[in-house]
Order: C-alpha cells, then sequence, then structure tokens
C-alpha cells in the first residue's frame, strides 16, 4: 500500500486542489502546493519493539552508556529509556510530544530502521490552498516551465556523496525526506552535520519534534528495484546515522502548518549525526568522502546561472528508490509580502524530494549548498526553497558550535 494512500489533508477533511498546470495570477496562485516530505501509515509500524537500543550509538561489553546531558533531558520529560526503546515513542500524546528547541531527544534504536521498514516509509501530503499566497508584486517571477527530472547515475556515492535520505515517525507513521551532508566550521574534514527541511524534523506549531530521526548517504546506491528482503548493508551501505541534535528555525516551531505554507521561507534544519552502531571512529564526512559548504549570501536570482536540487521523490511517478537531480535558472516566489523571498526552479519531483539540496556556484566557483526544497505544487511542475540568511546561519553555526572539538 505504498505512495497511494491518502494524503494527510484528506484524513483531515481537506483536500488538495489539483489542476494540470499551476499558473500566477495577479494577487494568487491557482495551483495546491505540498512539503514534498513522504509518510506511511502506522499499521506497519511494529518495529519499535526491537530488542537492542543504545542512546548513542555506542556500548560497551553489551551496556547501554548515556551521556550526562541526555540522561538529563530524558529524566526531565519522564522518558524511561527502556519503555521508550520497547514502543512507548509510538506515544504521541501532546504531554508527550516535546515541540520546544531545547527539547530535541532522539535515543538511538538499533536496527529500528531496517531495509524494509525503510523502503516502506512514504509521503504526507501537505497541501497550500491558492488563497493562502500572495503574487506579491515584482518579487514573485512566472511560473517557470517544468524540468523533468534526471536520475543520478548509480553507485551514487561516485556522482553525488553528500546526498542522502533522512527517516524519520510521526503520528501518522514513518516518512521520509531528502537531505546533504555539510560542512562543519569547528571540525575540518570531519563533519557529523547534515542540512535538511525543518518539516522533515519538526511538525511546526501543532505538533513537535519527529523521532527515531536518522539519515542514510548514498540510499540504494546501487539503484536497485525495490524488493522486500533487501538486506541493511544494500540498502544503506555507508550506515544508518542517527541525529543526537537537531535544529530548525524559531519561525518554523511557531508558525509552521501542515496547511497554508505558513513558515515555509524558514524551512531549513540543521542535524547533527551519529554512527548506529558506533562506527569505525570516523566522522560521517570521512565515510562519504565529502561535504559541501553552505552559502548564506548567495547572489540576487538575476546573477545565478543555474541550481541543481536533488532528492529521492517518492510520490507518484516516483517511488522513493532512486535518485534523481533538477538543473533550471531560479526565479522568485513570494508567499506573502511581509516575508521573505523563496527561490523557485521548474523540476517535476515529487514528495520524498523535500529538504534535498541546492547547489550553485559559489564565490570561489565551487559547488556550494544555498537552499533545500520544501513545497511545491502537487502537480510536479516547479519545486521552491527557503533563501538561506542570518537565521540559517545563526541555526548552523550554533550546531557546529555545539560539538566543537568532538
Amino acid at each position: 500500500m505504498r505512495l497511494n494512500r491518502p494524503t494527510f489533508a484528506a484524513r483531515s477533511g481537506r483536500s488538495a486542489r489539483r489542476k494540470s498546470s499551476p499558473v500566477f495570477a495577479a494577487a494568487a496562485v491557482a495551483a495546491a502546493l505540498t512539503l514534498t516530505a513522504t509518510a506511511c501509515g502506522p499499521s506497519e509500524d511494529n518495529a519499535g519493539n526491537k530488542p537492542t537500543a543504545s542512546p548513542t550509538g555506542q556500548s560497551t561489553d553489551g551496556k547501554i552508556t548515556i551521556p550526562d546531558d541526555l540522561k538529563d533531558r530524558l529524566k526531565e520529560h519522564g522518558i524511561d529509556l527502556d519503555k521508550w526503546r520497547n514502543g512507548e515513542w509510538k506515544n504521541w500524546d501532546k504531554d508527550k510530544w516535546l515541540r520546544e528547541a531545547k527539547d530535541y531527544v532522539n535515543p538511538i534504536i538499533e536496527d529500528l530502521w531496517d531495509a524494509d521498514r525503510m523502503r516502506d516509509a512514504e509521503q504526507p501530503n501537505k497541501p497550500v490552498e491558492e488563497e493562502d499566497i500572495s503574487g506579491d508584486e515584482g518579487v514573485t517571477d512566472p511560473t517557470p516551465r517544468p524540468v523533468d527530472a534526471q536520475g543520478v547515475s548509480a553507485p551514487y556515492h561516485d556522482n553525488a556523496p553528500e546526498a542522502g535520505k533522512v527517516f524519520f515517525d510521526g503520528p501518522k507513521g514513518s516518512m521520509v525526506c531528502s537531505a546533504t551532508v555539510v560542512k562543519d566550521p569547528a571540525n575540518p574534514g570531519k563533519s557529523n552535520m547534515v542540512w535538511t527541511a525543518g518539516h522533515c524534523v519538526h511538525a511546526g506549531k501543532e505538533g513537535g519534534w519527529y523521532r527515531n530521526i536518522a539519515f542514510v548517504p548514498s540510499y540504494n546506491d546501487k539503484a536497485k528495484p525495490s524488493t522486500k528482503g533487501d538486506t541493511k548493508e544494500e540498502i544503506a551501505p555507508y550506515g544508518v546515522w542517527w541525529g543526537d541534535w537537531a535544529q530548525t528555525s524559531e519561525q518554523w516551531i511557531s508558525q509552521g502548518a501542515a496547511t497554508g505554507g505558513q513558515g515555509a521561507p524558514w524551512d531549513f534544519a540543521v542535524l547533527h549525526v551519529t554512527p548506529e552502531k558506533g562506527g569505525n571512529g570516523k566522522s560521517l564526512e570521512e565515510t562519504v568522502g565529502s561535504a559541501l559548504p553552505v552559502d548564506f549570501n548567495a547572489p540576487a536570482v538575476p546573477k545565478i546561472g543555474g541550481m541543481t536540487a536533488t532528492g529521492f521523490p517518492a510520490a507518484p511517478p516516483f517511488d522513493g528508490e532512486r535518485m534523481f537531480q533538477c538543473e533550471d535558472k531560479p526565479g522568485r516566489l513570494s508567499l506573502r509580502a511581509n516575508e521573505p523571498t523563496m527561490y523557485r526552479i521548474g523540476c517535476t519531483m515529487t514528495g520524498g524530494s523535500s529538504g534535498g539540496g541546492w547547489v550553485a556556484a559559489g564565490k570561489d566557483g565551487k559547488p556550494a549548498l544555498v537552499s533545500n526544497t520544501s513545497i511545491g505544487p502537487v502537480t510536479a511542475g516547479w519545486l521552491a526553497g527557503p533563501r538561506l540568511g542570518d537565521e540559517a546561519k545563526s541555526i548552523y553555526d550554533a550546531v557546529s558550535k555545539k560539538y566543537a572539538g568532538r
């Protein structure tokens, strides 16, 4: 039942408006947009009873070790680790769903994300109604022509080693986004930092932090067709990396919503990750062999020759098992007159590509991450992403500083 279940909007009584080709009017957008994460229903979700768990990904003689800061946060919120790993994480009661920036807690549950569970993660389509979007004269450019997404040649590690997928759990089931390994200023050459969308880690104003957040670089590296029973090593050849810390914008936490596009201009997040089973002492950057710098002062749209968006689209006609890219010259999209203008490119990637990095040439001519996929029309003709500025840089710097020298 993958990729054909109703959207979140349908479940909540709202339906996404679908049109054959989204077109801008003078003061509104005649298209339904969606945050492009993906999810599946909770019926398959019995993996929370896995027997082995570690909140750090490392253990000695089979004994679980818990860092003091994590232990304090778990205790503060009444979280019993044994109960959590045995399924208590599925409790989405309001008082159990931590939402404040300081409350991020993500204990590792080893082998929770096995190959089948990763393949079964699907999308929650979250529509934006046309009346929610202002044309904002002067900063919204004409709708770009659709650009067909091109499959990245396998093995992916040879062509886009920084790219991968983020998996996480929410009240509706397991979900998936795309993400990018980025450089860590405090740990040159040894980054454990990953860039994705805010809605891939936090539900916004009506919810809190998602759970069991993990990053898989070069997911399905050899582009194998979807097959039940694949080994974890085939699907995650460079390991599963759990998010031991995450930060997103305060605007996303306070404004982000399942409908209406609120918070989209601040829809970005940074994960710090650690290997699920301790790894070999190498950082994520050392393991995959690459990490992208982040440009928080990209040139104005007219001066950018082109951007390349990378992701793992999972909504039809895609199945989430292959990596795709779109390259286009960006335009501008304004959701509301009093909010930052977003980048927009033509692209046929669908749900699942959220959080995937947008890359352009930096001032030195080398590739740099300048945005991430946030929203796009249900009809899959284009994508929009936030322009990264001071707010994004403060989050990036804070995560880097938190793990300086570690």
